[in-house]
């Protein structure tokens, strides 16, 4: 059994088991449930985005602890403050280290700025659950779900006003499981199965992603040359966590890049035009 495997059958009884601690009735009556979720859609592909939905990540299986020493309100606030697009935050507890809270403490912390809930969504109940938690849009991961899951539960997302994120990670899961129902398609340059990172497989997918979604490169992100390259490759969006996470101040690590993607396609533009 792989990881990914082993995280859906753990996450499957883990659901099973929240259905009798909470009920959806009781989720649709939180506060936060009847707030006006923010677009990431917009906010990609607003002029002058830095395109980052910078994430808030304890750990890893393929990593184990990477930063456990942060706050995430903290944390949080500061990649806004150095101008992230978007928040990530995992509420994966066992191979991840997320709670509910942490993305509830994200969504106090940061009202303006749009938050995905960073989970294994393998059950309906978990997209009211993100909405309860004042989420914005949900991930879903084409490589543990069927195309019909995929597009079931993205409806139930827009039902609820939420925005969908498709995570592939080959040509395959995209001609099988891209639909008009997802509103962002996310290329995942991590295999869940092997953990090996390539960020071409971006560069090969971004040409057959069409135009009308937000693409956004996932993983193995931490040079301002590669994000460029992504960016001349069509990609609006940059979903990162661990090159961040990894210092002991997440939010200047964030700066730090927004300023040399800033240099170099300053750069790029002045020898353009000479």
């Amino acid at each position: 059994m792989d990881v990914l495997e082993r995280i859906i059958e753990r996450k499957r009884t883990e659901v099973e088991h929240q259905k009798t601690v909470v009920s959806q009735r009781e989720l649709e009556q939180r506060p936060l449930f009847n707030r006006q979720p923010l677009s990431a859609h917009a906010a990609l592909r607003r002029p002058g985005s830095s395109g980052i939905i910078a994430e808030f990540k304890r750990k890893s299986p393929s990593k184990g602890i990477i930063n456990d020493q942060v706050l995430v309100a903290e944390t949080t606030a500061g990649y806004v403050r150095a101008g992230a697009a978007c928040l990530s935050v995992l509420t994966d507890e066992p191979f991840f280290g997320g709670t509910s809270a942490d993305l509830m403490q994200a969504r106090e912390a940061n009202p303006a700025t749009p938050i995905i809930r960073k989970d294994f969504i393998i059950d309906p109940y978990q997209i009211v659950e993100a909405k309860a938690m004042g989420a914005d849009f949900i991930l879903l991961i084409a490589a543990c779900l069927t195309a019909e899951e995929v597009e079931n539960y993205s409806r139930i997302a827009h039902d609820l006003g939420l925005e969908v994120l498709l995570e592939v990670h080959d040509e395959q899961e995209l001609e099988s499981h891209l639909t008009q129902t997802v509103d962002l398609v996310g290329v995942n340059n991590r295999n869940l199965k092997t953990f090996v990172t390539d960020i071409e497989t971006s560069v090969r997918l971004s040409a057959l992603i069409p135009e009308s979604f937000v693409k956004i490169s996932e993983s193995g992100l931490q040079q301002a040359e590669s994000i460029q390259s992504l960016q001349q490759a069509g990609y609006q969006g940059f979903l990162i966590g661990e090159t961040f996470m990894k210092t002991a101040d997440p939010g200047l690590a964030l700066q730090q890049l927004i300023q040399q993607l800033a240099e170099l396609n300053t750069t790029s533009q002045k020898q353009y035009i000479v």
